[in-house]
């Protein structure tokens, strides 16, 4: 098997250690080459009971499920954004919005944790919120300005030292002269085409119109796509404010996804979107429309698309919604078995607090949008405090679902009792 693996990365030209990556630039180079970085077998380690987790326990007892449904403690995981689920169910692995990406191990398989652990300390990571994995078992790491794949993450994950491959160089994801503090938080997902799909956030609450040909050319504000080794990148999608989640729908190849839209125009307006592209080329209407079918001003007197896709659900202003996923498995009721279960983080920029809570939306036979529906909620109080903040879902081997807390540093498990 290891011999197929090195032969796969060879094949994909991804040993030649050519390049400078930043400070972790000799690491990388030997990383490439399968040689030993010298980086202590001592890395670091988060603990899993105490009071810290226990608090956390607590406080889902706030949390409200339809009947049947009970959530616990997976993990505690700091800073945990986007999940990848290893394909082989050995580990599952968590990105962030800092420097870290976390493998969290359920070695008992009695459905809670048992560690927790840096993942590749010997790779300087820079945000690397965005994780997915190939059906064939190569682990991707979209970060702010670069791409890498792990292949068998899986299995070498327990050694500070990784096999890795650059897929996008750092500094080329986006044009350094994009490079910004805010909207960098990269998504990824690998399509039915076995192609590599990554939204660019563009860096504006609404970009001015100097930037849309640059924009458009890059797939900044939109959706792109190449080969898993980086080569024929093209731009699938454009008009998108900030997606910050999507996923393929298994019945049919449509890449669903979720958009922020554009903050200070009110509280009520406007929506936050989850979109359906059918197709490559589509436009969903950002920057002349701030979200749904509400103008923005700056694109007011500018005539939008014509052929703009509409938003499949509005959902409540300012909830950000991010991270989603298909319900493929078959431990949940009928009723949500094929629908998509999205995270909503909560709002920032209202007067009245909304979201922190995850939504459910069922899928017609015709592949478009039943009416959306709150499925958990409480991480955001009657007195609007926020003791959690929902980011990411994704279904485990078990049918259960997993759901991950930036502001609690935590993985939950929520799982359905006949």
């Amino acid at each position: 098997m290891k011999r197929i693996l090195l032969g796969t990365v060879a094949m994909l030209g991804l040993v030649a250690a050519t390049h400078a990556y930043g400070q972790s630039g000799d690491n990388m180079k030997k990383l490439q080459a399968f040689q030993s970085t010298g980086t202590s077998m001592d890395f670091r380690t988060i603990e899993q009971t105490g009071d810290y987790a226990d608090q956390l326990r607590k406080n889902l007892e706030q949390i409200e499920l339809p009947d049947g449904f009970k959530i616990e403690l997976y993990a505690v995981v700091p800073d945990a954004r986007h999940i990848a689920v290893g394909p082989q169910g050995v580990a599952t692995f968590v990105g962030t919005r800092k420097q870290n990406v976390w493998v969290v191990t359920d070695r008992d398989k009695n459905r809670v944790a048992d560690e927790v652990k840096e993942f590749a300390p010997s790779i300087d990571f820079t945000i690397p919120n965005g994780v997915c994995f190939s059906k064939d078992g190569f682990l991707y790491i979209a970060e702010q300005n670069r791409v890498l794949v792990l292949p068998a993450a899986e299995f070498f994950y327990e050694s500070p030292d990784v096999a890795v491959g650059v897929v996008v160089d750092q500094g080329e994801l986006v044009p350094t002269s994009e490079e910004s503090f805010n909207h960098t938080a990269r998504v990824c997902r690998v399509g039915p085409d076995d192609k590599l799909y990554i939204a660019l956030g563009q860096p504006f609450n609404v970009p001015p119109q100097e930037k849309m040909d640059l924009y458009n050319r890059e797939g900044i504000g939109g959706i792109i796509r190449m080969d898993r080794d980086g080569s024929k990148r093209e731009v699938y999608a454009t008009g998108i404010r900030n997606s910050v989640g999507m996923q393929f729908n298994p019945a049919n190849g449509d890449l669903w996804f979720t958009d922020n839209q554009v903050d200070g125009m009110g509280d009520d307006i406007p929506p936050g979107e989850l979109n359906r592209a059918t197709q490559a080329g589509q436009n969903f209407g950002f920057p002349w429309y701030g979200g749904g079918t509400v103008r923005t001003n700056e694109y007011k007197d500018s005539e939008p698309p014509a052929d703009a896709v509409a938003p499949q659900v509005e959902m409540v202003a300012h909830a950000a919604d991010l991270g989603m996923d298909f319900y493929d498995a078959r431990s949940f009721p009928q009723k949500y078995r094929g629908g998509i279960f999205s995270a909503q983080h909560g709002s920032w920029n209202r007067t009245e607090p909304v979201g922190a809570r995850v939504m459910f939306t069922p899928v017609n036979e015709d592949g478009t949008a039943g009416e959306t529906e709150v499925f958990a909620s409480g991480w955001l109080t009657d007195s609007g405090e926020y003791i959690g903040r929902p980011v990411d879902v994704e279904v485990l081997k078990d049918g259960s679902l997993l759901v991950s807390d930036d502001l609690a540093g935590a993985l939950y498990r929520i799982s359905y009792e006949n």
